[in-house]
């Protein structure tokens, strides 16, 4: 694909995702991941306490929700990163409960994180060479003898240098990935993702601390995901980027899911405005009644 094209999102209508009312664990018609009973304490505190979800394949789902609820917890559950204190889950049909995360990775579902991952003192190029999967020179007597791994390798190479272009970083690929921005180190990890064929790509924040000339680039690098047949999860705070790219909303709040829905009218939900300003909104404002209404009134024309 030329990365001068960006895939059109045509919206999916919510009706095709899920059966029967929009509500947190509902089912999905074609379930990529399905969770059941995932929980997970630090310290008496219950960090995640989801009972049911699914994400729907081939669709874009964004899950949000407050700081503190849960998200980036429950993505290192599901990706093997963590081990959780209860429940299971299943990828494509296959069970992953307890599966350290480089056998979920070589199953198809990958993640990227929001403090960007690329190591500083490979180039580039090995930076993406380090995400193919099967590479006949990791074996230790194979490496040895350059004929088994040397045509595979160049094929690598290939597939990354394209993968590179489209991410234009290409001009950069015998540099250090210490030497990239922030937004570049996010483009890598992401174009590193690609290297494994991924059928599930999970992105944690991918626009936090992005300068915004690269926010359109990484915004039309997820579209390609999709258009590509790949199913994308991410992690995000930015609620306008969320109605622009999302086809469904999952929202977390207190470690456990509190609503799902149509990106523009999950936002409407009383239980996401009530994970965002707390329970008690509506009650005595406190000793700086002005501020308070600002800051509600603020945050309700961020979710509208």
């Amino acid at each position: 694909m030329s990365n001068n094209t960006v895939p059109s999102n045509k919206p999916v209508k919510s009706t095709d995702l899920h059966i029967g009312e929009a509500e947190p664990g509902c089912k999905k018609r074609d379930p990529i991941l399905v969770a059941d009973g995932v929980s997970r304490t630090f310290g008496g505190l219950k960090a995640v306490d989801v009972g049911h979800v699914e994400i729907p394949r081939g669709a874009i789902t964004a899950l949000i929700g407050p700081n503190g609820a849960g998200k980036t917890t429950l993505f290192n559950l599901l990706t093997g990163f963590d081990k959780p204190d209860t429940g299971s889950w299943t990828f494509e049909g296959r069970p992953l409960s307890g599966m350290p995360a480089f056998k979920v990775a070589r199953m198809g579902q990958v993640r990227t994180f929001q403090l960007t991952k690329a190591l500083g003192l490979l180039t580039v190029m090995d930076n993406m060479l380090l995400g193919a999967k099967g590479q006949a020179g990791e074996n230790l007597f194979r490496a040895i003898f350059p004929f088994f791994w040397a045509k595979q390798e160049e094929a690598n190479r290939v597939r990354a240098l394209d993968i590179l272009e489209r991410f234009k970083l290409d001009t950069k690929k015998d540099d250090y990935a210490a030497s990239l921005s922030g937004g570049q180190r996010k483009l890598l990890e992401m174009a590193r993702a690609l290297m494994s064929e991924p059928s599930l790509v999970m992105l944690d924040e991918p626009m936090a601390g992005v300068n915004p000339a690269l926010t359109q680039s990484l915004l039309d690098h997820i579209l390609n995901l999709k258009a590509e047949g790949m199913t994308v999860l991410f992690v995000e705070h930015d609620m306008h980027m969320v109605r622009h790219i999302a086809d469904w909303v999952i929202v977390m709040a207190e470690g456990r899911v509190v609503a799902e829905g149509d990106p523009h009218e999950v936002m409407r939900n009383p239980a996401v405005i009530d994970a965002y300003l707390g329970q008690h909104h509506d009650e005595d404002l406190g000793e700086d009644p002005a501020a308070e209404t600002e800051r509600v009134e603020a945050i309700k024309e961020l979710l509208d």
